[in-house]
């Protein structure tokens, strides 16, 4: 039971490395939304991440006979700094198997602490399959990243400190979830100390185990997963972590990248701090919690879990954060092709602030206008200003929510498919973030059919964004689809979008 987990916690050994983080206030989120919103700072840990304390006190469980094997894991990140800095403390080698798309900042921070680095797979389950077959050659102890009682009881002493800080009123806490270690400690504490205090677990849209395992109250392994917030990319939920959180949550939320880049903006107004995705999650499903259930005056705390993020990656996260907020549209829009039009144009949005605009002369009678426009923050404006806009005869595409137009077609607005190409089908890949990875692309696809498009944008991220154009007639679909699944890149088509027919084709 759930309350077994109370004493484990009391007694977690954390506190030789980690420290006890502040929470703080958001002061401008606060007045915005009309609650008192607080941040639990994990972020300022010593390895920006409160992944130390799961990894620490199952190192401090274990005997010298063990420890004089050494601990191996597998982590694209955290919880390998974590178990790096935990073995560097106690003299123990410590083993971290690394996908080879981990951020270099990530690697060299597993390095810095003493840890020896095995760069391995493309994906986590390939870096866990050869950690865990080191297990068997080697005799190496493999410290799990969150289904263990011990690592969850190291991140329950969260929640511990969180009732220890917020004495009053507390009605709410969220807590991100990616294997649900810390959700599992957290919740485990504060519905035995503190019941009526809810418990909200928030993850990725493209990555919600959890949610599915609670609807169909069994562990479910994903199809897909996402990789912005790659701190909770997880397929499934953990045996024991699920066993614990089917017990105690009081809800799963989701959040979408969009909805996730807002929330890191807002706690970096409020603190001056970065967080990294899965640092900024838990925020982002405490406002949507706000806005679905209309909440006013109450205390409602979120868990701001780490900051280990690319520098590069912030250009991904600006672009994408005032459509977070729901404060920008992306439009197509239809205009005559006259002198005048785009001034015409302009006085019909108002007030609002052109954020975006991309055009390329295409025809002697229409002008096909990428455009963003700011707009009231809420899902209101948004809609107000389509209608506007139809009502003055301008034909509208909202692209807002087009993750294919977001992602490359603002980027490439204008470059329409030339009259030689007579037939194109459009894909949409995350290729792995390594060398070599295009080349095996290229090499696979042969001399068979011509690329016709090629567009790719280096977000930071452990994969890349790549939109490709094959000129094929539509009876190859079924072959092309064939080679493509050999290939085993996540693949979209995008043949029929409504933003490449309007731009590209």
């Amino acid at each position: 039971m759930p309350q077994s987990y109370i004493k484990k916690i009391l007694d977690a050994r954390v506190y030789d490395v980690a420290i006890v983080t502040p929470v703080d206030e958001a002061r401008l989120l606060s007045k915005r939304l009309n609650n008192n919103i607080l941040l639990k700072r994990e972020d300022l840990q010593p390895v920006f991440s409160f992944k130390l304390r799961g990894a620490y006190n199952k190192m401090m469980h274990l005997t010298e006979e063990e420890r004089a094997k050494g601990v191996v894991a597998a982590s694209a990140g955290n919880h390998a700094q974590g178990l790096a800095l935990s073995a560097l403390k106690l003299g123990v080698k410590a083993t971290i198997v690394m996908p080879k798309t981990t951020p270099q900042i990530k690697v060299d921070a597993v390095r810095s602490r003493g840890g020896k680095v095995v760069l391995h797979g493309d994906t986590y389950d390939e870096a866990s399959g050869y950690a865990k077959k080191l297990v068997e050659e080697k005799g190496m102890v493999y410290v799990h990243p969150y289904d263990d009682p011990e690592v969850i009881a190291g991140q329950g002493t969260v929640g511990m400190e969180i009732l220890r800080q917020v004495t009053g009123p507390l009605d709410a806490v969220f807590v991100p979830v990616g294997g649900g270690g810390l959700a599992a400690g957290v919740a485990a504490y504060i519905k035995y100390v503190r019941p009526e205090v809810k418990v909200i677990a928030v993850e990725p849209e493209d990555a919600a185990c959890l949610k599915v395992a609670m609807e169909k109250q069994r562990r479910v392994t994903l199809k897909e997963v996402g990789l912005f917030a790659d701190g909770v990319a997880v397929a499934q939920i953990g045996k024991e972590t699920f066993r614990v959180l089917r017990k105690t949550i009081d809800g799963v939320m989701t959040a979408n990248t969009d909805e996730i880049c807002a929330a890191i903006k807002d706690i970096f107004d409020d603190t001056r701090s970065i967080a990294e995705p899965a640092g900024a999650l838990a925020l982002a499903g405490l406002k949507k919690y706000i806005e679905e259930n209309g909440c006013e005056g109450q205390t409602l705390l979120a868990i701001d879990s780490g900051a280990n993020t690319n520098f590069d990656r912030l250009r991904y996260i600006s672009e994408r954060t005032e459509i977070g907020e729901q404060r920008e549209a992306i439009l197509s829009v239809t205009i005559p092709e006259r002198p005048g039009s785009f001034k015409k144009f302009c006085a019909a949005l108002g007030k609002r602030n052109i954020t975006e605009f991309n055009y390329r002369f295409g025809s002697a009678r229409e002008a096909q206008i990428f455009v963003g426009v700011s707009v009231a923050s809420g899902g209101d404006g948004r809609s107000e200003l389509v209608e506007a806009l139809q009502a003055l005869d301008y034909p509208v595409v909202d692209m807002t929510d087009n993750e294919m137009a977001k992602l490359h077609i603002r980027h490439m607005v204008g470059g329409h498919r030339p009259e030689a190409v007579i037939s194109e089908l459009l894909y949409r890949f995350e290729f792995p973030e390594r060398p070599g990875a295009l080349m095996n692309f290229l090499t696979k696809l042969g001399n068979r059919w011509n690329i016709s498009l090629f567009h790719y944008r280096n977000h930071g991220a452990a994969y890349g964004r790549v939109l490709v154009g094959l000129q094929a007639a539509p009876e190859e679909r079924k072959d092309i689809e064939v080679f493509l699944d050999k290939l085993a890149y996540p693949y979209h088509e995008e043949s029929d979008n409504p933003a490449y027919q309007l731009f590209l084709s």
